[in-house]
């Protein structure tokens, strides 16, 4: 069986399409955006990691469809990936020496060229540093895709991290500056406008030898847990939990308002994330409509506590059973006309769902109950005696209880009976059926149990704001849940705490670069799909069922001889 042009050749078909994105990256201004913020001071910036990272992620994709694992194909694969893409940065260039295309991308400028020339005021000398890197990225992925599997999850961690603190210096340097003599490292740690060599260098070093360290040590670990004796075993759980409560409890004071408001917003979409884990990761249920129930919550507490439209006059509390129970019927109503949909249709149908509500509050003839496109303001906050939850610090803790009821409840959920069900019907509803379990009840089970978690959060997020208002509940937020709990790990609750903190948390420390948040979200989505479709933190079931259908995919087939025929 001959080989095909792209099997012998698999660098250069990925090249082709790294050097496209490349070149929309910086078409786009994300590239030029970033740059302004350093990564090592004086070394390299955000907007140059962000085409490193780019090229190494296509090169890594290159160099696992090379035609054999050893050195020599895997290195061509990753070094003409490299060269491909900074060969297609190259003719952008030339292109636009040549000609004016800032009538049409008005971030092709001269900035932009002087950047991804390296600053160098020859063309060719830049050219040539270009190529250079390309091919220096793709054969050094190659190298590290050749290292034992320890060695290059240590690899990759510590560059990660680098970037990551780096980006983060403008939070991490003034929290480290508080905390008396740790000022010290954060003087050794940061210079200027990002990560000093010294303190990227040691970064660099303690984080690789940590992971390595916890990787060879892990099984070990594991296994010798697993062994203990119920009663220390039991200890060391318990220990573990106080541990991680204490963690919790002082976690707010020791990061400050702003990063206590992230922590908030984070917390939203975990309680939102575990709800809509309960109907898509546990029942396989598609729902993009879960922001209407998000919406029924957080009107209904707004209805029954604000002064402003003068029905009702209850406290934060008296109306939190109302918006739970009212989003668990609205659940119900929903799963009722779509039991017999599945997969695109179901998704549709949920979507409808989702935008009827948003009307609805958006339309005249409620205006006077619901508030129309004004909202409703002042809207009583949560309270307990003389404490009222008001601050970011403060509403963490309602969040943080929120969070621990509903994953506990999530918990014994998928432990039980009914969670098993659920997750029979996600795998073969045909088959679940024929095994006695009960279709509709299981379903309606679903929506409504996530449903109420949805409301509750809703609830906690009317009282925070202290006011509702129609586009606060588009469909994009529905979306927003969805991709935490895709990139998490589906079914997982680790996953969705995970999840939430990559795509919400992160970029609500990077705000000033908010209009690329939904570019961020499809090429997360692209690369976990390609590098990780379990998740970050995978249910060990999903996990494995995606491990095994992989390796049958992979396995070859062979052909009985034919019998020779008289």
């Amino acid at each position: 069986m001959t080989a095909t042009p792209t099997q012998r050749l698999p660098g250069f078909q990925s090249g082709v399409i790294g050097g496209v994105c490349l070149v929309l990256l910086a078409l786009i201004g994300m590239v030029y955006a970033f740059n302004q913020r350093e990564i090592v001071s004086g070394v390299i910036s955000m907007g140059q990691t962000l085409l490193a990272f780019t090229s190494a992620f296509i090169c890594f994709m290159a160099v696992k469809r090379a035609p054999s694992r050893s050195a020599g194909p895997v290195l061509a694969a990753g070094i003409t990936a490299g060269l491909v893409m900074a060969a297609m940065l190259v003719l952008l260039i030339l292109l636009g020496k040549t000609v004016n295309m800032r009538q049409v991308f008005i971030n092709a400028s001269p900035a932009l060229f002087n950047l991804l020339l390296f600053y160098q005021e020859n063309i060719w000398a830049g050219i040539g540093l270009m190529l250079l890197s390309g091919a220096l990225i793709g054969f050094l992925t190659g190298l590290t895709y050749l290292l034992p599997s320890l060695w290059r999850r240590a690899l990759v961690t510590a560059i990660c991290s680098i970037a990551v603190v780096g980006m983060l210096q403008d939070l991490i340097a003034p929290i480290i500056g508080t905390w008396g003599p740790l000022s010290v490292l954060s003087d050794w740690l940061f210079s200027g406008n990002g990560l000093s060599i010294g303190g990227a260098a040691g970064l660099f070093c303690v984080v690789a030898a940590a992971t390595a360290a916890w990787s060879s040590k892990r099984q070990a670990v594991t296994r010798r847990v697993q062994a203990m004796q119920p009663g220390p075993k039991r200890k060391l759980k318990l220990g573990a939990i106080l541990a991680a409560a204490v963690v919790l409890l002082i976690l707010p004071h020791a990061l400050g308002l702003f990063l206590s408001e992230v922590m908030t917003i984070v917390g939203l979409y975990v309680l939102l994330g575990l709800g809509l884990n309960i109907v898509v990761g546990f029942a396989g249920l598609l729902d993009l409509g879960y922001v209407a129930f998000f919406a029924i919550g957080s009107y209904t507490v707004a209805i029954l506590t604000s002064p402003e439209l003068g029905f009702f006059s209850l406290t934060f509390w008296q109306a939190l059973p109302f918006a739970v129970l009212l989003g668990i019927i609205a659940g119900v109503m929903l799963g009722i006309p779509v039991l017999k949909m599945r997969g695109d249709y179901l998704a549709i149908a949920t979507l409808g769902f989702g935008e009827i509500i948003r009307i609805l509050v958006l339309s005249d003839a409620l205006r006077p109950w619901l508030g129309g496109a004004q909202g409703i303001g002042k809207i009583t906050k949560a309270r307990i005696g003389e404490f009222e939850f008001a601050s970011p610090q403060e509403v963490y803790y309602l969040l943080l209880a929120g969070c621990i009821l509903v994953g506990f409840i999530s918990w014994r959920l998928r432990d039980s009976r009914l969670g098993r069900a659920w997750m029979a019907m996600r795998e073969d509803e045909d088959v679940a059926q024929a095994m006695g379990i009960n279709l509709v009840a299981t379903k309606l089970l679903a929506f409504a149990t996530g449903a109420g978690f949805s409301a509750l959060s809703g609830a906690i997020f009317a009282s925070k704001i202290g006011s509702v208002y129609p586009h606060s509940f588009n469909v994009m937020i529905s979306i927003n849940i969805l991709c935490v709990i895709i990139v998490g790990g589906m079914g997982s609750m680790p996953g969705v705490v995970v999840g939430a903190f990559a795509l919400v948390g992160l970029p609500e420390l990077l705000r000033e670069f908010a209009e690329y948040r939904l570019l961020v979200y499809g090429a997360a989505l692209v690369a976990m799909m390609l590098l990780k479709p379990e998740g970050l933190w995978p249910e060990a079931t999903h996990e494995r069922e995606l491990h095994d259908s992989a390796e049958a995919s992979a396995t070859p087939t062979t052909s009985a001889p034919a019998v020779p025929t008289g």
